[in-house]
């Protein structure tokens, strides 16, 4: 399924879900010394994607977005990122976010409800 003509996306994620989330990785980035961090893009950006839906012209959702990236290869691209991000003094952090919208982007399905 893809988006039509008068089809349009609505998200849930609520503002509570997002200070929840918030919380959680920042006491993860803390316990991990900051490891954390190169895993965090992927699930700070997986969470709204997975709470949108698609919505006919009348406003009926008729299907939601689904991300489906596993943790292996997160972890992998993750790490490659880390050993760039070091080599870079940091720089690369902020193309790996852009690195990883692609890729979520590229794993996201519409799933019929």
């Amino acid at each position: 399924m893809s988006l039509g003509v008068g089809q349009r996306l609505r998200c849930d994620f609520s503002v509570a879900e997002a200070l929840g989330q918030l919380l959680i990785w920042l006491v993860l980035v803390i316990v991990t010394f900051g490891l954390a961090l190169f895993v965090l893009p992927y699930y700070f950006l997986k969470a709204p994607i997975n709470k949108t839906y698609v919505l006919d012209a009348s406003g009926t959702a008729v299907a939601r977005l689904s991300v489906n990236v596993g943790f292996a290869d997160i972890l992998g691209h993750a790490i490659i990122w880390l050993v760039l991000t070091i080599l870079t003094l940091g720089l690369a952090y902020f193309v790996y976010w852009q690195s990883v919208v692609k890729r979520l982007m590229n794993a996201t399905v519409t799933v019929p409800l």
